[in-house]
């Protein structure tokens, strides 16, 4: 499933980064942090989506 917005897929690249081990998770916050317990399959559906065209932010 792609993101929704361009805050999202950046938030989940920051997790698929801690989760590979490439930076601590103690770093992580807010949505990145939340998104912690998903498979790295699933973030990076998520990180791999391209920002063009996208939101900043998902209107709710």
């Amino acid at each position: 499933m792609p993101a929704k917005s361009a805050s999202q897929q950046k938030a989940a690249g920051a997790a698929l980064a801690a989760k590979r081990g490439e930076i601590p998770e103690s770093r992580l916050k807010g949505a990145s942090k939340s998104m912690e317990n998903m498979s790295e399959k699933q973030l990076e559906e998520f990180a791999h989506t391209k920002r063009k065209g996208l939101p900043e932010h998902k209107k709710t």
